[in-house]
Parts: C-alpha cells; sequence; structure tokens
C-alpha cells in the first residue's frame, strides 16, 4: 500500500466548512492528478462538482447518521464500461482507496481530532456500477486505521 505524501495533499474548504465544523453537511471530494501524483481534497456542504472529471475517478464521502450512530460513507463510481475496463478500474479503486482515505482523514484531522467519537466510526464504502458483479457495499474498517 503507497503511504500518503502530505507533500502532494491540498486541502480546500467551501463555504460554510471549517476545519472542525459542522458535522453535517460536510462532504469530502478526493481527485487526484495521474501526472503530477497530487491529491486534492475539497471539504464542503455538498460535492465538488467543478473538480469532477469524466473519467469519474473521484472519491466521495460524507458523514451520516443512523440511528444515533455514526458512519462514514464512500462513494466511488465504478460504471459499466465492459466486462475488461469495468474489472480494472474495480482493481485500481480496492488498490487506491487505502490512500484516498488516508489523504481525506489527513487533511481533515483537526475536526477528527475535535469530534474524537467519529474517529471509531465505521466506513461504508459503495461501489456504484450498472453490472450487479462490481455493486456492493463493503465495510472498510474505521478512520484512526488510516491516519
Amino acid at each position: 500500500m503507497k503511504k500518503l505524501n502530505p507533500e502532494k495533499l491540498t486541502v480546500e474548504f467551501r463555504p460554510y466548512v471549517t476545519p472542525l465544523a459542522p458535522i453535517f453537511p460536510r462532504v469530502y471530494t478526493l481527485t487526484h492528478s495521474d501526472i503530477t501524483a497530487e491529491l486534492f481534497l475539497t471539504i464542503g456542504s455538498w460535492v465538488a462538482y467543478d473538480k469532477v472529471t469524466s473519467m469519474r475517478d473521484e472519491v466521495v464521502g460524507s458523514w451520516r447518521v443512523e440511528n444515533n450512530c455514526y458512519y462514514f460513507s464512500v462513494y466511488v463510481y465504478i460504471g459499466n464500461f465492459g466486462q475488461k475496463e469495468t474489472l480494472l478500474r474495480d482493481a485500481i479503486f480496492r488498490r487506491e482507496l487505502p490512500l484516498a482515505l488516508e489523504a481525506i482523514f489527513y487533511g481533515d484531522r483537526p475536526f477528527l481530532l475535535a469530534h474524537p467519537s467519529l474517529a471509531q466510526a465505521p466506513i461504508w464504502i459503495y461501489f456504484d456500477s450498472e453490472d450487479p458483479a462490481f455493486k456492493k457495499l463493503e465495510y472498510w474498517g474505521k478512520p484512526l486505521e488510516y491516519f
């Protein structure tokens, strides 16, 4: 697994969101540059659609609550590009997700330190695809495992 190079991570806060608040809505959009290996984390009240490219290789996360329990919800778009390309996209997302989660939680570390119970919340990742073989919801540990 690759380790995060903090010098390659840029964090941007959008209006109405600060390093410490709010919990809701707090949406993370993580994108990257294949050329420079830089990571770009945008933290705002909604998905940073202006950062999303036609490649659809962004990672989007947000805090949710169900039955008074917080969890971190992540969305990745695997799509349906034919068996070979969809299989490749799925493999790449799975290989890179630990780094993506590390970048998200490292980039928002002051927030997690201010809300320590969230570091213990479960992470649920939704792999979205029109192909049922790739459409899955999986548990991926807790934020504290990634920072």
